[in-house]
């Protein structure tokens, strides 16, 4: 028994600071490799892990081309989009203030249960969302923002990405996939690198050798390969069988308190008073939401950005 709680705190932590930290970790390497390259070639080597730690361990790996077809829809969701644009967006703007802005994805998907199944918004949801609608407004009101067109572009492309991640959510919900999830994402990652390895092309990025690249942005992609996208993930997906989702999805306003503390204190990002403000009532709302009775009947994935 000792042990088994053990693994649950530290699979804990695992979702908690090693999600936390992939926006520092993605700020690091975009800043000397293309964005969808930098994807790319994150969730080609990971997904290719997984698969082979899938046969490893005995799992089958087949799947039926309707499996096929859905996991390459939910990986352009998450993955290419998701996150493709979303670490392209990290250039104009800071990593914990990116991660603040994900933190949304639970009001998102809020209104679109609301829009395509039609499902009322408990008291909490209600309160979380105005909450979290005060929050927004505060975050990207703020002068230094809103005089600068690059980071406008950047907020506008990271809502973006959060509203594919949070459609991708639920549509995962209801898409026949593989049964096995650990299966289930190794195809997402192989399908939506290949998607991104096109986009890179079609988009002339500049493409250069792992090799090339300084220690400090090799030893960020190695981070994100293995512990951003098969540590924590596997330990998401471990969590999700031994306790409530209520609590699984704390991570969701956790995350963007590391990200922030770990952006101020490694890349020397600005941390204003109105972010602080803003921070707090922007992640009280996601409470609110994350709290609400029923919770565990929502089939959605809480992780968006950080697979």
């Amino acid at each position: 028994m000792k042990e088994f709680k053990s693994l649950i705190i530290a699979a804990f932590i695992a979702i908690y600071i090693i999600w936390g930290s992939t926006y520092l970790l993605n700020k690091i390497v975009v800043t000397e490799v293309s964005p969808l390259l930098l994807a790319a070639i994150r969730f080609s080597i990971s997904g290719a892990l997984i698969i082979l730690i899938a046969k490893f361990l005995k799992i089958s790996i087949k799947v039926t081309k309707k499996e096929l077809l859905n996991s390459a829809i939910a990986g352009f969701l998450f993955l290419v989009y998701g996150n493709g644009v979303f670490v392209w967006a990290l250039k104009f703007v800071d990593s914990g203030f990116g991660a603040l802005l994900a933190s949304t994805q639970p009001l998102f998907v809020l209104f679109l249960l609301r829009l395509i199944d039609g499902k009322k918004m408990q008291r909490k949801s209600v309160i979380g969302v105005i909450l979290g609608m005060i929050g927004m407004y505060l975050l990207v009101s703020q002068n230094e923002i809103a005089n600068s067109k690059d980071m406008l572009i950047g907020i506008l492309m990271i809502f973006s990405c959060v509203l594919s991640w949070s459609y991708g959510s639920v549509f995962v919900a209801k898409a026949t996939l593989p049964k096995n999830f650990f299966v289930s994402t190794g195809y997402q990652m192989l399908i939506g690198s290949v998607f991104l390895f096109i986009f890179s092309i079609l988009f002339k990025e500049t493409w250069t050798s792992p090799l090339d690249w300084s220690f400090k942005a090799q030893g960020a992609m190695f981070l994100l390969i293995v512990f951003g996208s098969i540590v924590a993930f596997t330990s998401f997906n471990y969590l999700l069988k031994v306790v409530s989702t209520e609590k699984v999805s704390t991570s969701a306003y956790v995350n963007p308190v590391v990200a922030l503390f770990l952006g101020w204190f490694f890349l020397g990002e600005t941390l204003t008073t109105q972010s602080v403000i803003a921070s707090i009532v922007l992640l009280s709302g996601v409470y609110f939401i994350t709290s609400r009775k029923r919770i565990s009947k929502l089939k959605v994935t809480s992780k968006p950005q950080k697979v």
